[in-house]
């Protein structure tokens, strides 16, 4: 220490014990009691004495309290998620409209204009560009609208909470508290919920959150939830009944998610991936107003357009797979039609079909086309006339009763409907997020185990159901 500096510490010790008098050493040491007890009084809870909380203190006592904590959790969700859902649909129809119904004919009009061959204008304009159109206008809006909510939670302080409350559990089933939140953003993309494993420090338990983390319903298989609840759930109850039960089913299997994420952690960390559960300090930062247009900026740059761009690159070819296996001709049947049948025994066996099967198989790259390809895969397989542009351009209806016409006309059940909703949540995740899987643990045998487990317990559970559904029948 310099002389300078030292000379100035002894004269204002000087001058403080000048002003203080001869009670020095008594009034500093009153003062650090005074604040001791002012801390404490804020932290214990003194017997005969109410404790002084603070707002925050306040705030918690609620949130993260066994009574409170867990309803509030779920309602928050579930408001964030009937946000993005409803929010989405004006934006979505905007797109559709723009991207599909007027630049698709405009497409198909200058194609014609300039004479370009049959084959390359179907590959091209009916493949690529309508599967990638699909995509944009079905991902996007539902993106922006998510990941700016969950990062506004985060700002405000709230997503920490919702760690505490989960670590319990979570700990019981071998995984990290902070899996929470990964568990949360999958709920939007399951690649940026993958992503955000980064944020656990164990490489076992970031393994853990990555491979369960496709259990979370992301955003791209809510349509489809969505849809066949409403088309063969909701028939099973009287009219006045069916909104209800449609809606209690979709939120059923998103729960069951949740439930098979806690299972396979289990099942995880006590075999090929055992090992302590790793303890944490979670710290609770103080409540405080988000920064909105940072926020804003941030979640679509950051996570929105990264995401998609992604899902843009993998749609494309995957839309050019969808058009020729629709249009190449082995003998008297197209290639899909082959496939399907030779699916089909398969399918059924499993109370699917084989055209779900196949479309799970070429639509990978995006969980948003799935239902577009299931259409439009079923009208080609059965020749049924006047839906659609033509063979490999997937399309979709406004009215869900013509929509039901169709897949009841592809020998669509109840059960049928049941399963695909189990599959879809239990199912390969889509290529975006395989990527992500790679690009995150630079293993291909564990993107292998996170691509293939949930496939095979998808079979499982379908199969399980089917053999009670006869069982009853």
């Amino acid at each position: 220490m310099s002389d300078k500096k030292e000379n100035s510490i002894v004269q204002l010790a000087s001058e403080l014990r000048w002003k203080l008098g001869d009670n020095f050493h008594d009034k500093l040491t009153e003062s650090l009691y005074t604040d001791a007890s002012q801390i404490a009084s804020k932290a214990i809870e003194m017997p005969g004495k109410e404790r002084d909380y603070t707002l925050d203190s306040k705030i918690d006592r609620i949130v993260t309290s066994r009574t409170c904590g867990f309803p509030i959790m779920i309602g928050i969700l579930a408001v964030v998620l009937w946000l993005t859902i409803t929010g989405a649909n004006y934006p979505s129809g905007l797109l559709f409209t723009l991207l599909i119904e007027q630049a698709y004919p405009a497409l198909k009009t200058l194609s014609a204009n300039i004479g370009m061959v049959s084959w390359l204008d179907g590959l091209l304009i009916d493949g690529i560009y309508m599967a990638v159109a699909w995509v944009v206008s079905v991902m996007l809006p539902p993106m922006a609208i998510f990941f700016p909510l969950f990062t506004l939670l985060e700002d405000f302080g709230y997503l920490p909470r919702v760690a505490f409350n989960l670590d319990a559990l979570f700990r019981k089933s071998g995984a990290h508290g902070k899996q929470a939140l990964t568990m949360s953003m999958g709920w939007g993309c399951n690649a940026a919920g993958v992503i955000a494993t980064r944020i656990i420090d164990s490489p076992r338990e970031r393994l853990i959150a990555i491979i369960t983390n496709n259990f979370s319903l992301c955003n791209g298989r809510w349509p489809t939830q969505i849809l066949i609840a409403t088309i063969f759930i909701g028939a099973l109850v009287p009219a006045s009944l069916s909104g209800t039960v449609a809606s209690l089913s979709v939120i059923g299997i998103a729960l069951l998610g949740v439930i098979f994420m806690f299972l396979t952690s289990w099942i995880l960390s006590r075999t090929v991936l055992k090992g302590e559960v790793s303890t944490f300090t979670l710290e609770l930062p103080p409540y405080r107003p988000p920064r909105f247009w940072q926020t804003i900026y941030t979640s679509i740059i950051d996570r929105t357009l990264i995401v998609l761009w992604r899902a843009v690159v993998f749609a494309a070819p995957a839309g050019a797979v969808i058009w020729l296996v629709s249009n190449i001709q082995v003998g008297e049947l197209s290639l899909a039609n082959q496939m399907i049948e030779w699916l089909n025994p398969f399918g059924l066996f499993l109370g699917l079909n084989g055209v779900i099967l196949l479309a799970y198989i070429i639509a990978i790259p995006a969980n948003e086309i799935i239902i577009p390809t299931i259409l439009m895969l079923t009208v080609a397989n059965l020749n049924i006339a006047g839906f659609g542009s033509g063979d490999g351009v997937m399309f979709e209806l406004d009215s869900n009763m013509d929509t039901a016409n169709i897949l009841m006309a592809g020998g669509w059940t109840a059960l049928t409907g049941i399963n695909l909703m189990l599959f879809s949540l239990l199912h390969n995740p889509c290529s975006t997020t395989i990527y992500t899987i790679y690009k995150e643990t630079k293993s291909v045998k564990w993107t292998t185990v996170a691509s293939i487990l949930p496939i095979i317990m998808g079979f499982v559970v379908c199969f399980l159901v089917t053999q009670f559904w006869h069982l009853l029948g």
